[in-house]
């Protein structure tokens, strides 16, 4: 080569490189997908215990701003905003059938329309067909079904915030087919999402249909053929791996770790119940959930013997998933606790119907479980080929 040539190719740019760290700011990464599970499962748990509607605005709101922050660029991590489509359907049906089963209304009640009567028999009694609907009814199922509604909406931005097929290698050995079998059910969605997308996109290039029946047949058949191809890969990939083997575990230890997790698992829902109710047995409350804990502990270590496998680059649990896992918890416990408000304002009543009002403490722990959208760090970015460019 000669010396112009050396000249001009020292000069050329080359291909940019990775972004060094300038001090203090953190480095894009992919957060533990269970702290992304504790924390949508315990914001979950803090939207259970209000009907305040607008707290559960807010915890849309808190949701949005999250997924939107710290979604990667992964086709299934688009998926939210059918989960949001999911959830305003579910407010439909709530109301609809809140209107179909009237109960009644009182004379102080305002008074919005009525549907046709339909006369019930007599062994039908409590239940009426049709009638006049109220305001106060109107609001009071959509209360509840907005409560609903940001339950799967916290399960939606947790699917898709965190892989599913990332939480399956930290699951215990004792698990390990049944973790299987969850991660598969809950990818049945994303993948759902990326098959819709991909076949809507199809059609617009080919100039198709896109309304009406035919649209709706167009697309509902390649995506039913892609689910199935999918699944027969998925079969294929878990035979040729060895799943569902019988390891070398005896009968005796498959029987006696099962009877440890089923009276576990008992315990747990014991103690669950005994924490919830105020009227329970004293036993029934912490006593009977560490017991519960402490078998099924016993039975997942006695179960994980049978099952050996290696992990390649483990996930890490630092900082910034305790974090985020911790403001969750932390939030469903502030709303669990009753403290600094009067629980009446956490499920305001529509009768006689008045503005609800808006507590301090429950807000502050809402917008404690939104500082997760920036206490994980940012996820890594994807790099794509430059088509332009040369090779050597």
């Amino acid at each position: 080569m000669s010396a112009v040539a050396r000249t001009a190719a020292q000069a050329q740019p080359g291909p940019p490189g990775p972004v060094p760290d300038r001090g203090g700011r953190r480095l894009p990464r992919g957060l533990h997908p269970l702290a992304w599970w504790i924390w949508a499962l315990a914001l979950a748990t803090a939207v259970s215990r209000t009907a305040n509607p607008l707290l559960l605005f807010l915890v849309l709101a808190v949701l949005g701003y999250v997924v939107t922050a710290r979604r990667t660029t992964a086709p299934w991590a688009r998926g939210f905003k059918y989960y949001l489509f999911l959830a305003l359907t579910v407010v439909a049906i709530r109301v609809t059938f809140r209107a179909v089963f009237a109960t009644g209304i009182t004379p102080r009640d305002h008074f919005l329309f009525a549907l046709p009567h339909i006369p019930t028999p007599d062994w039908y009694a409590g239940i009426q067909l049709g009638g006049p609907v109220s305001l106060e009814a109107v609001l009071s199922s959509a209360t509840d079904g907005l409560r609903l509604a940001c339950m799967l909406c916290c399960i939606g931005a947790a699917n898709t915030l965190a892989n599913p097929k990332r939480a399956l290698r930290v699951l215990p050995g004792a698990l390990y087919e049944l973790g299987v079998a969850v991660t598969v059910a809950i990818s049945v969605a994303p993948q759902l999402v990326q098959s819709v997308q991909r076949v809507s996109r199809a059609r617009k290039l080919r100039a198709g249909r896109t309304q009406g029946l035919r649209a709706l047949r167009g697309i509902v058949v390649p995506v039913l053929e892609d689910a199935l191809e999918r699944s027969l890969r998925l079969a294929a990939a878990m035979d040729s791996r060895g799943y569902g083997r019988a390891g070398t575990a005896t009968r005796t230890s498959r029987r006696v770790t099962g009877a440890l997790m089923l009276l576990g698992m008992c315990g747990l829902c014991a103690g669950a119940y005994g924490l919830l109710d105020a009227t329970a047995p004293a036993f029934l409350g912490l006593p009977a959930m560490g017991v519960g804990a402490a078998l099924c502990v016993a039975g997942l270590r006695l179960g994980g013997r049978r099952v050996t496998r290696t992990t390649y680059r483990p996930d890490l649990w630092r900082a910034a998933e305790w974090l985020v896992a911790g403001s969750g918890v932390l939030s469903a416990v502030l709303l669990f606790v009753n403290l600094g408000y009067d629980p009446a304002q956490l499920n305001p009543t529509f009768y006689p119907l008045t503005w609800p009002d808006l507590p301090l403490v429950p807000t502050s722990a809402i917008l404690l479980a939104g500082a997760a959208g920036f206490l994980a760090p940012p996820p890594a970015a994807t790099h794509r080929t430059d088509p332009k460019a040369g090779t050597a």
